[in-house]
């Protein structure tokens, strides 16, 4: 008879998953890409062909080198920006456990504190860059944000997030407590949740916001709004003029929640009537098809890999029941927040277009479109047509070249 002793080593180690769970991590594979499949669906017919545009027949030559060198400006900032923040996580992760010597709030406690320390580094790691981005932004003209306020805002910004990860560090340490190395099975459905309670009630967390009062516009959503199949849809205004020049509108909520934001800056006397109502027809149409719910949807999808990552990951540190692999945790998922970027970014973009083309359904004004779109380019002083690589990395819209390709594209199966 063999013995033990004469079985290979690799036929010895015990396997890291066993059948059932392989199984059921396939079935969850199949699972995904269907739900992603789902997600991925668009009214944008699947053989429009958009048209090449020039640039230069839309814009001067000096607005194009001036957009150009301002939108690169901001886009070196931002790489450099999310460098800083990942070498002081990768620091924080080697020596921010020994940190946890010093706190006597029990196990869950200390993961919260060292969750919430992380959060700290990571303001301090973007303060200089977002200084630098202000500084550039009011040295064009296009915000009057003060740096203290930059500042603050960034910190009240960072604490939102803050307060979300501190429920989902209670979760996912709560969880990792009962459930082991299968933790993130359950984890992620709660973080979805709680993203799904932030969206519903983000229009109630938006500063400085106060009823739609010109007829015209109000008028304007009700007719988009039945034309688009969303009667009853509010609208609101943000004062926003005293931190920015740049016009922007926003679609919000779901259900009973569900609203269309104004920025005061787009209502100022610079866009026409036919441009507003272009911006309504658009943010409508996001709302129409439901996409505040899908990126919901999306970042459930991205969650349980996530997820599943981090578990992986922290198990050198004892698991994710453990404070000290709190700060690991962190770091692991701000990379993973970093790689998929881009790939967000695809899904951003691919909703943006259907909202445009839900648009030119509702309105039927391609000039006032193809006006919106040039417009929005000059008062913002956005890049008509930027670099591959900064499309990639940090563009969730279509370029306004591309946007106004749409347009023609629309208008040529349309010419009436």
């Amino acid at each position: 008879m063999t013995g033990l002793r004469d079985v290979p080593a690799w036929a010895r180690r015990r396997p890291l998953l066993s059948v059932p769970a392989a199984i059921g991590l396939v079935v969850l594979a199949l699972a995904w890409l269907v739900a992603a499949r789902a997600l991925w669906h668009s009214s944008v017919p699947g053989d429009l062909h958009l048209p090449r545009v020039d640039p230069r027949s839309l814009f001067s030559a000096r607005f194009l080198s001036r957009s150009s060198s301002y939108e690169e400006f901001l886009d070196v900032d931002g790489l450099l920006g999310e460098v800083a923040v990942v070498l002081a996580l990768v620091l924080y992760a080697w020596r921010g456990h020994r940190l946890m010597r010093e706190s006597a709030a029990g196990r869950i406690g200390t993961g919260m504190m060292l969750g919430m320390l992380a959060f700290g580094v990571v303001w301090i790691a973007e303060l200089p860059f977002q200084m630098a981005a202000v500084w550039w932004q009011r040295s064009h003209g296009t915000s009057q944000q003060g740096y203290l306020a930059a500042a603050l805002g960034g910190f009240l910004g960072l604490g939102a997030e803050f307060l979300f990860v501190c429920l989902a560090l209670l979760v996912a340490m709560g969880l990792a407590t009962l459930l082991g190395r299968w933790w993130w099975l359950l984890a992620a459905p709660a973080f979805a949740g709680l993203a799904l309670l932030s969206t519903f009630l983000s229009v109630y967390l938006i500063p400085q916001t106060h009823p739609l009062h010109n007829p015209q516009t109000a008028a304007d959503v009700r007719q988009l709004a039945q034309i688009e199949g969303i009667p009853g849809t509010r609208a609101e205004v943000q004062e926003v003029h005293r931190e920015t020049t740049a016009p922007n509108a926003e679609s919000v909520g779901f259900g009973p929640t569900r609203r269309l934001i104004l920025w005061d800056t787009l209502l100022d006397g610079r866009f026409s009537r036919a441009e507003v109502r272009a911006v309504i027809g658009h943010e409508l149409g996001h709302l129409a098809h439901r996409h505040p719910l899908k990126r919901v949807g999306w970042l459930a999808l991205f969650l349980l890999p996530a997820a599943g990552l981090v578990a992986l990951f922290t198990a050198s540190r004892g698991g994710l029941a453990r404070p000290e692999a709190v700060p690991l945790a962190v770091l692991v998922y701000v990379l993973l927040g970093l790689l998929t970027g881009p790939l967000m970014n695809i899904v951003d973009r691919r909703q943006e277009a259907e909202a445009d083309w839900s648009s030119l359904r509702a309105t039927r004004d391609p000039a006032a479109e193809r006006s919106l779109f040039v417009n929005l380019a000059k008062t913002s002083l956005g890049d008509p047509d930027p670099s591959s690589w900064s499309y990639v990395l940090f563009d969730d819209h279509p370029t306004i070249v591309q946007r106004i390709s749409m347009v023609d594209a629309w208008q040529a199966r349309n010419p009436g």
